[in-house]
C-alpha cells in the first residue's frame, strides 16, 4: 500500500502484512528481508482477541516501500506503520494502492491505540486515495477481508510493543 503526503507527494508506502519472512516463506518481490524488524500486534474485539505477527515500518523509507509488490502475505500477518508518521507528530493518513497487488484492508489507528477508522477491501494497483478521516498515530494493514471476518471494527483496542 502507498501513502500520500503533503500537497500531492507521493510516497509509496505499501506496507502491509507479515510477509512470511519468519516462517520461510517467499516474499514475491524485490523487496529485502534482511533486517525486517517485527511485532505482534493484538486487537481486542467483541469477537475476541487477534494477534497479528506484523513487520514494523518505522523510518520514512521503511514506510514509503511498505508491502509494495508483495504478493505472500499471512492471514496472521501485516505491516504496522508506527509511528506515523515517520517524521513528524500524528496527522490524517493518505494511502493508495499503486504497485500494490495483494487486496488490503486498512486500519488507521489513533494515539489513545482505538481505531479511528477501517478501509475494507482496498483494490489492487489502484490510485485511489484512501483517508483517516483524522489524525493517526499508526496504521496496520492486513490481507483484505480479515476485519469483516474476525468482526474488527472502528473504536476496537489496539496494541502492540513500542519499539
Amino acid at each position: 500500500m502507498t501513502f500520500v503526503r503533503g500537497l500531492g507527494a507521493v510516497l509509496a508506502a505499501s506496507g502491509l502484512l507479515v510477509s512470511g519472512v519468519s516462517r520461510g516463506e517467499p516474499l514475491g518481490a524485490p523487496v529485502a528481508a534482511q533486517g525486517v524488524r517485527k511485532t505482534d500486534v493484538t486487537i481486542d474485539s467483541a469477537g475476541g482477541q487477534h494477534v497479528f505477527h506484523a513487520e514494523l515500518a518505522r523510518t520514512a523509507a521503511e514506510q514509503e516501500r511498505g508491502l509494495m509488490f508483495r504478493t505472500n502475505i499471512p492471514q496472521d500477518g501485516g505491516m504496522l506503520f508506527a509511528p506515523y508518521p515517520a517524521d513528524g507528530p500524528p496527522r490524517e493518513a493518505r494511502f493508495w494502492m499503486k504497485n500494490t497487488p495483494t487486496a488490503l484492508d486498512i486500519l488507521f489507528i489513533r494515539g489513545d491505540g482505538t481505531i479511528a477508522r477501517i478501509a475494507e477491501n482496498a483494490v489492487p494497483y489502484s490510485e485511489e486515495t484512501l483517508v483517516s478521516g483524522e489524525p493517526v498515530a499508526a496504521v496496520l494493514e492486513v490481507n483484505a477481508g480479515v476485519s469483516a471476518r474476525l468482526g474488527i471494527k472502528a473504536g476496537d483496542k489496539v496494541r502492540w510493543a513500542k519499539q
